[in-house]
């Protein structure tokens, strides 16, 4: 397992991966082995991801700048990205940046995959 993986637990379903960070807090020098381990899942069959950030407990700026890119980069190649289960602390960090408006996230991993699910029937119908 590479040090990158050791930070991330990912679950793999039918339709998505869930990738959850396994360390509490979300630093800048972790943005480019997030970016790598993302940006991998657009490479294979099931491309959409639902980050869970239920072990967080604080989020680094520069980290919360590339969440946001590295979303955008997944719906550019029309692949689903949410995440769920913000603290509050996360939660406050991202609306002080300016992010949390422009993210797609929810309150639970089980409405993650519904919103996964139902832009996978959304992109079907197009």
């Amino acid at each position: 397992m590479s040090n990158q993986e050791s930070n991330f637990k990912i679950d793999t379903k039918e339709k998505m991966h869930v990738l959850t960070p396994e360390v509490p807090v979300l630093a800048a020098n972790m943005t480019a082995d997030l970016k790598k381990l993302t940006t991998s899942f657009l490479k294979q069959p099931v491309k959409n991801l639902v980050i869970n950030f239920s072990k967080i407990t604080s989020i680094d700026n520069a980290f919360g700048m590339e969440l946001a890119n590295i979303q955008q980069n997944f719906y550019n190649e029309n692949v689903s990205m949410v995440f769920c289960n913000f603290s509050k602390e996360v939660e406050n960090s991202l609306r002080e940046m300016g992010l949390l408006e422009k993210m797609n996230h929810t309150p639970t991993e089980s409405e993650a995959w519904d919103i996964v699910q139902m832009e996978e029937i959304e992109r079907e119908f197009l």
